[in-house]
């Protein structure tokens, strides 16, 4: 495996922890990427990764993520991240494996909070917190803070998509507007409900056709297959899938004037912000816009407020997209640069 320090993603990363526990077969990576503003809070996704260094390289990229995504939203927590590695794809997960995960929560002292990520849920969070405090996305109450944070990160992405849509087309609203949504999940699936109350047109497509079939049928939308969806002519494109979608050949292939979802880590580099910057794409940065989610469970974890309060921090999206627009827009600096500048700033990077 490449050295840590010498890998393209490593970034100054406070700690990088590796958990194995033979009895449960657990085999995991924490990523602590900074504690300036608190502990280190971001979900743990459970997959099935190509080799190792593919699992170190995504909890690399997405704890950095969440700096960045927790410093935008105001949120006192630090960024982290957890993987999971399954064994094969599909594998299930073992309650002793969730246990051990937990314990090794819990070794690290409260510098990782964690919450649910791509392939895990309220009850895999219960079995984890049966083993430490420090989780949040449990299962709550009406009107309480927590849950699956999938549908808070859906309203944060819709109100982003609606802002973007006024900046770009001029629109109030999103009545007629066509969005092709990349992913129907817990994120995407909510985008697109959300969208389509509105009188949004819609064309969706899913890893996994007949769910993405099903579903457009539901909403009376159209489906492309996922290898297609990206080059849709659309008003907006919205990734909600898995991240590194947008690289050099998607972005010359984009048919749309606008970028906006709530997939983590949408460019593949660097340098496809101003890929995209150069075609003149609207593009809204993935840690702002998708930062429902996180607001959503570290209230939870804080106390800090119910579902109230977490829809008004929510509602604050639009205003920090449009910020981070007009200085794209007087600097010339593509939107995701001048992003990366402001959430440096804020958690002491600058």
């Amino acid at each position: 495996m490449t050295s840590l320090w010498s890998m393209v993603d490593f970034d100054g990363h406070e700690d990088v922890h590796f958990f194995s526990d033979a009895q449960s077969g657990l085999r995991a990576i924490i990523a602590i990427h900074s504690t300036y503003r608190g502990p280190a809070a971001g979900g743990v996704r459970y997959w099935h990764y190509a080799d190792d260094e593919a699992a170190l390289k995504d909890a690399l990229r997405l704890s950095r993520g969440m700096s960045y995504k927790n410093a935008m939203a105001d949120l006192p927590m630090g960024g982290g991240k957890g993987v999971m590695l399954a064994p094969e794809a599909g594998a299930p997960k073992m309650p002793d494996m969730l246990a051990a995960f937990g314990r090794a929560i819990g070794t690290l002292g409260g510098r990782y909070v964690t919450a649910e990520d791509v392939g895990m849920s309220e009850a895999d969070m219960l079995a984890i917190g049966r083993e430490t405090r420090h989780v949040s996305g449990l299962p709550v109450v009406s009107g309480a803070a927590g849950g699956d944070p999938g549908l808070y990160t859906a309203q944060g992405v819709f109100l982003g998509i609606k802002a973007a849509v006024a900046r770009a087309l001029g629109r109030e609203d999103v009545r007629g507007v066509h969005v092709a949504v990349q992913g129907v999940g817990s994120v995407g699936g909510g985008v697109a409900r959300l969208l389509a109350a509105e009188g949004a047109q819609l064309t969706l497509a899913d890893v996994d056709d007949a769910k993405a079939a099903v579903f457009a049928t539901e909403l009376g939308a159209a489906h492309v297959p996922a290898s297609e969806i990206l080059a849709v002519k659309a008003d907006v494109v919205s990734p909600n899938a898995l991240g590194a979608v947008l690289d050099e050949a998607s972005i010359a292939a984009l048919n749309a004037p606008v970028v906006a979802g709530g997939a983590n880590n949408q460019l593949a580099t660097p340098e496809d912000a101003q890929r995209l910057h150069a075609r003149g794409i609207l593009y809204a940065p993935d840690y702002v816009i998708n930062a429902g989610g996180i607001i959503n469970v570290a209230l939870e974890y804080l106390g800090a407020g119910g579902r109230s309060a977490v829809m008004e921090r929510i509602a604050g999206i639009p205003t920090r997209l449009t910020r981070i627009w007009a200085e794209s827009e007087a600097t010339g600096a593509p939107a995701g640069d001048v992003a990366d500048v402001m959430a440096r700033e804020l958690i002491g990077r600058a």
